[in-house]
């Protein structure tokens, strides 16, 4: 199965702290595999973990929860090689694949270095639905605010582009998140693009922003824009998932 059309769920959240395991799917994640129209069979899910190294304890973790949900969990792993001798094939037969977070600066070098935007542009054009957190959020778009360089946000500014935006990840809940992001707005640094509150998702049909998801209620999301010398935000309220809390 593959969703309608290229889409992308960019998002500030994803999972939470389980009632019996260590994290538990949320419903952007699970909204993911919605968006992909599987039926009749456990959805696939590749789990990239690109920006922080392919941790192996975060993927026991992962398994742990995707195994609660009754989900077909597998990772397209970078560290120490990449794990798959056809990535391209590999990404073609997921349903969705979900970007942790991270360090997005190392996430875009490592990926481009193994030739790995292409394939995954290849798979987004397909059908297979791109998500992902922080990181992987930020990345689908020109940039936004990372920590990647360390504790003082910065700017990064070359994400894949494939979505013509500027994203803000953790807007309500990073302080320096916000007023960066509009600066850089304000300054040209970054172009005009969404944000979201910790919980809070977009989804994107090609390059268009459809529909803001949330499961936590009273979370929001946000376009922000210049206007002549000032910037404006927008509050985009987004529609609690099934499961939101």
């Amino acid at each position: 199965m593959a969703a309608d059309g290229p889409t992308i769920l960019a998002t500030s959240g994803g999972l939470r702290r389980g009632r019996r395991t260590q994290a538990e799917f949320a419903p952007l994640v699970l909204y993911a595999l919605q968006l992909a129209g599987v039926s009749g069979r456990r959805p696939r899910l590749c789990h990239v973990g690109t920006a922080t190294g392919d941790q192996a304890h975060w993927a026991a973790v992962i398994d742990e929860a995707a195994r609660a949900a009754g989900v077909e969990i597998s990772h397209l792993n970078l560290f120490p090689m990449p794990n798959v001798d056809d990535v391209g094939g590999y990404l073609l037969d997921q349903d969705a694949v979900w970007v942790g977070g991270g360090s997005v600066a190392n996430l875009l070098s490592l990926w481009r270095l193994h030739g790995l935007d292409g394939p995954l542009r290849e798979a987004w054009r397909s059908g297979v639905v791109l998500a992902g957190v922080s990181a992987g959020s930020i990345c689908w778009h020109v940039g936004g605010t990372t920590d990647s360089f360390g504790p003082q946000l910065r700017p990064v500014t070359d994400g894949l582009g494939w979505l013509p935006y500027s994203n803000g990840v953790h807007y309500d809940s990073e302080q320096q998140r916000r007023p960066l992001l509009q600066r850089l707005i304000g300054d040209g640094t970054l172009p005009d693009g969404y944000a979201t509150d910790d919980g809070v998702g977009l989804v994107y049909r090609a390059t268009e922003m459809v529909e803001a998801v949330t499961e936590v209620r009273g979370k929001g999301a946000y376009w922000v824009s210049r206007d002549g010398q000032r910037v404006v935000e927008q509050r985009i309220e987004p529609r609690p998932l099934p499961g939101a809390q």
